[in-house]
């Protein structure tokens, strides 16, 4: 039995037969079915195709707690890529359906209004808008196994019949599942009294892992979870019994220095320093120490887990023991214990010393690729601590002669307020060792538990000093007490002057940064115009690549006779100089339009005008003129996206020829496009960025732009809502699918204005 085995639909010549025909279904014959599966995946197959057709597939899924209490997607239909990046582990604390319905333990519905509005916020994510979802809670005798959530093909209200049928499903999956779990635990390998092993028992909540499959329990691996935002790591069952060490009641795992042998723990912590950095999966061998001063050696398999920002968040995997092995090579045991698979170790490596300087190269490597000084506090949490195997890292900056925390800033919840008071805490020691320019660390003895539960067992404390200059200063602390020796505290003092150069480096970089963005910050409009007969709203996205600064701008102008300009324009490229030259274009643009000029003559004479710039940067550009009475519209366009009208439930282009971008051809006239907007209609213009994507064609982004468009303006458009706050709203979802991507290459400029009212 696997858990976890994808499930594949059924093949066109499988779909023919009564099993699956929508004829033959009924909601008995589903249940009866479901209490034969030996999956998730199969339960969540069954579901779709034995189940009532009303249920759609596309967006489906499966999660079961594992053993930290968390949701994790065990199988899935229909999700795309993004959403088993950033939904494959749900807090049931949070405020997704999922961890709804089991906090309510009752179903969870969203409906189609819900999906396409109330549920894309930062909290819940992403929604289509297409389909409700529901989701229910998997609970057999009040114990929660997990959630399986559904999308439907309802347009309106579910009746209760349905929901009865859902929640007949939901129940019959969940006791199978409860069985199949149950039936894994029970062949958990016993010791020779016949007793279960400490800690195995009627599956307790920490020790619980429903992800394991019979298969992995039958080869006595055991496995593991280590939490690398809380710092928590969970053993279950048979881990213990590989390492040899005593099991704990809630399954917690003991600290890494105090199971792996010393002469290997330098080689470990090189190795998953590196893993860390990476992500994916590694194999790293090492020795543990077991009771009465024996050795085990321990292979760990595992896989690094990065969330949607590639950040490592979580490490799960197997502990195996090598020595038990059959039919191994003996002379591969001697291999050196830090060795990863697919990656030739150094022979220098062999000894401590090579070991601490593979740990500092990854160290090193991890912090080159930090840009600004977030990203070096991030690279510190991320990499340096779990690989330091520190409860904690906290790093003060100098700020005009006193220190600044700011490890906090890359966490959130309760996590920041707990560096916040370690970081007050440890306030007089850190600046102690600045002054000195010489790191402190604790050492351990009898009056080491006397200054209180918020003192930790002990710490490093390293000043930063670069280039002759004091950078900061770095907090490491650790949950148990530990002797630092004389290759202990000459790694940490090694690990000080890298940080603090890249931090130099960094701080060097935000401050470069900071001042192109006030530039741009002071060329953008601040606020949108109030003007009669309009609503409007408008966003801007910085680039994630580069500078993070570029060349989008967008205006709305006061015209003369009462009419109203839409300008949006692009200039290429993402730095300084992009910026410097659309604040040009910007204000030479609203001079040709304020002087009565239309649009085509105005974005003739800003062509000519950026050709007398001392650039060889060119720039797209789009401009409308309204006159708010009569909805008369005069538009024209140089090599710039198409505006959308949005009326009646539909979304559509507007026919506008354009131009070459402005700058290219300074003597090309642009057409002049006469048109109309009608009391009640919606347009938007936006830069290229808003809908292009790298793992997309263009013309299908902009046509699933179009469809999401069109969903809200049938569900939410300004008449049901207003014209102001539905813009708004609009506003925040279109840029909302931007956010959502795991880089933004381009910055983003978007502008809706909404015709509310003909003028007297």
């Amino acid at each position: 039995m696997d858990l976890t085995s994808p499930w594949v639909p059924p093949s066109e010549d499988e779909s023919r037969t009564p099993r699956s025909s929508p004829t033959a279904r009924s909601p008995m014959r589903c249940v009866r079915l479901l209490l034969g599966c030996t999956s998730a995946a199969e339960l969540l197959g069954t579901v779709l195709a034995e189940g009532p057709g009303w249920i759609t597939g596309e967006g489906s899924a499966l999660y079961l707690l594992d053993s930290a209490g968390m949701l994790r997607l065990t199988a899935s239909h229909g999700l795309p890529d993004w959403a088993h990046e950033r939904y494959s582990i749900v807090d049931p604390a949070g405020d997704l359906p999922a961890a709804m319905a089991l906090r309510l333990r009752r179903p969870y519905l969203l409906s189609p209004e819900h999906t396409s509005v109330d549920y894309p916020n930062k909290n819940a994510g992403m929604g289509t808008g297409m389909v409700a979802v529901i989701a229910l809670p998997m609970v057999v005798d009040e114990r929660p196994v997990g959630v399986l959530a559904l999308a439907l093909a309802h347009r309106g209200t579910v009746p209760r019949r349905d929901l009865d049928v859902l929640e007949t499903i939901g129940e019959a999956c969940a006791h199978r599942l409860s069985h199949l779990l149950d039936h894994a635990d029970a062949r958990i390998p016993q010791d020779p009294a016949g007793a279960p092993p400490d800690g195995a028992g009627s599956r307790p909540a920490g020790l619980a892992h429903p992800m394991l499959s019979l298969a992995v329990r039958a080869a006595g691996h055991g496995a593991f979870e280590r939490d690398l935002v809380t710092g928590e790591s969970y053993w279950d069952a048979a881990a213990f019994r590989v390492t040899g060490q005593p099991a704990t009641a809630d399954g917690s795992a003991p600290e890494l220095d105090r199971i792996v042998h010393p002469e290997d723990l330098p080689d470990v912590q090189a190795a998953l320093a590196e893993s860390l950095t990476t992500g994916g999966w590694y194999r790293i061998g090492y020795r543990v120490l077991r009771g009465g001063g024996r050795v085990a050696r321990i292979e760990e398999t595992g896989e690094v887990m990065l969330d949607v920002h590639g950040r490592p968040v979580r490490v799960a995997g197997l502990l195996s023991d090598r020595d038990q092995g059959r039919g191994r090579d003996r002379d591969r045991d001697r291999e050196h214990p830090g060795q990863q698979a697919g990656h030739q170790q150094p022979e220098e490596q062999s000894t401590p010393a090579g070991a601490r300087t593979a740990l500092l190269l990854a160290l090193t490597r991890s912090l080159s690729r930090a840009v600004t000084v977030r990203d070096v506090t991030t690279a510190v949490t991320d990499v340096a601590r779990p690989a330091f195997g520190a409860a904690s890292i906290v790093l003060d900056l100098v700020d005009e002669g006193r220190l600044l925390p700011v490890s906090h800033t890359v966490y959130g919840g309760p996590r920041r307020t707990e560096l916040t008071r370690l970081a007050d805490l440890s306030e007089n020691v850190m600046q102690h060792a600045l002054t000195r320019s010489a790191p402190l660390f604790s050492e351990p003895g009898p009056d080491r538990g006397r200054h209180g539960p918020l003192t930790p067992a002990s710490w490093a404390v390293l000043p930063l000093v670069a280039s002759g200059r004091q950078v900061g200063s770095c907090l490491i602390t650790f949950s148990a007490e530990r002797a630092f020796g004389r290759e202990d505290r000459t790694l940490y003092s090694a690990f000080a002057g890298i940080l603090a150069q890249s931090l130099e480096r960094a701080r060097l970089y935000d401050t470069h940064h900071h001042r192109a963005t006030e530039l741009q910050r002071a060329m953008l409009p601040r606020t949108l115009p109030r003007l009669p007969g309009i609503a409007s709203a408008a966003r801007y996205l910085p680039s994630t690549e580069g500078m993070q600064i570029g060349g989008d701008w967008y205006d709305l102008l006061r015209l003369p006779d009462g009419r109203i300009g839409l300008v949006i324009g692009d200039v290429q490229g993402h730095n300084a100089e992009a910026t410097a030259v659309m604040g040009q274009l910007r204000s030479g643009l609203r001079a040709y339009a304020t002087d009565g000029h239309d649009p085509a003559a105005t974005l003739a004479r800003t062509s000519r005008l950026l050709t007398e710039l001392d650039t060889d940067l060119f720039a797209t550009c789009l401009f409308l003129a309204l006159d708010p009475a009569d909805g008369a519209l005069t538009a024209a366009r140089a090599g710039h996206p198409a505006p959308v009208r949005i009326a009646d439930g539909r979304a559509v282009e507007l026919d506008l020829p354009g131009g070459p971008p402005l700058g290219v051809d300074p003597g090309q006239p642009y057409p002049l496009t006469v048109g109309r907007l009608a009391v009640g209609e919606t347009l938007l213009v936006y830069t290229d960025g808003l809908v292009e994507d790298r793992e997309e064609d263009y013309d299908e982004s902009v046509q699933r732009m179009l469809g999401g468009l069109e969903l809200w303006a049938r569900q939410t458009g300004p008449t049901r809502v207003g014209a102001a706050p539905a813009l708004e709203r609009l506003a925040d979802l279109l840029t909302l699918n931007v956010t959502e991507r795991r880089s933004r290459p381009d910055d983003v400029a978007l502008l809706l204005l909404h015709r509310t009212s003909p003028l007297p």
